[in-house]
């Protein structure tokens, strides 16, 4: 069975996937950081929806990057988790 890295490794090599790859990287860094704090906060995705005030529904489609969130949103959910949110562009 191959590894992500192998596979990762092996579809950069495309440079239209390679291309994609870079576009999606910063939406998809966000998803990995909101769903490992969420975790690491032991919350569930219907407990965290209810401390922001929002649906279970809402915060599913934000991991699985079927949502655009606002900046409002993600402050709100790093609060909820007991963080501050740091935007870096770079």
């Amino acid at each position: 069975m191959e590894t992500w890295k192998s596979v990762k490794k092996e579809l950069l090599k495309d440079p239209e996937a390679a291309k994609e790859y870079r576009r999606l990287e910063p939406t998809y860094s966000v998803i990995s950081q909101l769903i490992k704090q969420r975790i690491d906060s032991g919350l569930t995705q219907a407990q965290l929806a209810k401390k922001i005030g929002t649906k279970q529904s809402a915060i599913s489609r934000l991991e699985s990057g079927e949502a655009n969130p606002t900046l409002h949103l993600l402050e709100k959910i790093a609060a909820a988790v007991d963080k501050k949110l740091v935007v870096t562009i770079g």
